[in-house]
């Protein structure tokens, strides 16, 4: 066992949204705090504020082993692990390219397994840890035209599952956060990664109304960032940690309706949000 335990946090996808509120939130609150980014430069400002950050691409396998490593040698382990980095690869399942697919699940899957391979061993050797992956409502819940993205934060609530129970014995929690709605960046990437839809498809009227649906949404009353931030720095510094963390009232209201509809009636529910693509 390590001589001083680390509560070191380190967190990734932090240029914005849930992931720069999770580090700005922490260091105000006086933990030791490392903000990861693919571009240093898009962190640039947190570092000149004093904040520790990191170059961390989560789909390069030596840039994961070198953020490892640099605050190993700094802090002795990786305390937390917040894994963040994320986006949404929208379309319907017919016309998503598989390489678009395969980034997605790159992103949102292996690289958030990878990373959390590599700050076990520290975590292990000083009986204790916290690994906090963030999901989303959309781990629990399926829309139409997100199918590739929901399969990623589905595998995300599987593979927590899994490490729960296996690394409880080593004093390590796993904590999932199931964000819905959050005023971020997150619709924008979602829509600016929208697939297929072209002219002739017949899934065009289909994303055009689905951009509309998923647009207004997140022009409504949604929680900012900071909320989540709150979560996480729960789930981080509590003695006893929630397995989940649901954020947003919408999110509890809509994971509540899809466990208690069978499945035609979710799907007629969700034809009431969603038109559904036009046969001619």
């Amino acid at each position: 066992m390590l001589d001083q335990i680390s509560k070191a946090i380190l967190i990734t996808g932090c240029s914005t949204g849930i992931g720069r509120a999770t580090a700005e939130h922490l260091a105000a609150g006086g933990h030791t705090v490392y903000a990861t980014a693919r571009r240093l430069e898009s962190i640039a400002d947190l570092g000149a504020k004093g904040y520790k950050t990191l170059a961390l691409d989560v789909t390069d396998e030596a840039s994961m082993q070198a953020a490892v490593r640099a605050v190993e040698q700094a802090e002795g382990a990786v305390g937390v692990l917040v894994n963040n980095a994320g986006y949404a690869q929208d379309g319907p399942i017919e016309e998503v390219p598989l390489d678009a697919v395969r980034r997605q699940f790159e992103t949102n899957v292996f690289g958030l397994v990878r990373l959390t391979q590599l700050v076990l061993p520290g975590m292990r050797a000083q009986k204790w840890g916290r690994v906090i992956n963030v999901s989303s409502v959309g781990g629990k819940v399926v829309f139409p035209g997100g199918g590739f993205y929901h399969a990623t934060k589905w595998a995300v609530e599987a593979i927590s599952e899994a490490m729960r129970f296996e690394l409880r014995p080593f004093g390590i929690d796993v904590a999932v956060i199931e964000p819905g709605a959050i005023k971020s960046s997150y619709e924008e990437t979602s829509l600016g990664a929208m697939a297929g839809g072209g002219e002739g498809s017949p899934y065009a009227q289909f994303n055009r109304e689905r951009a509309e649906r998923v647009a207004a949404a997140y022009a409504g009353k949604t929680a900012g960032p900071e909320a989540v931030a709150k979560v996480i720095e729960h789930a981080a510094t509590s003695k006893h940690p929630r397995t989940r963390y649901t954020v947003t009232a919408q999110a509890r209201m809509v994971m509540s309706l899809r466990r208690i509809l069978p499945d035609r009636a979710w799907d007629r529910f969700i034809g009431t949000q969603f038109k559904p693509p036009r046969v001619e």
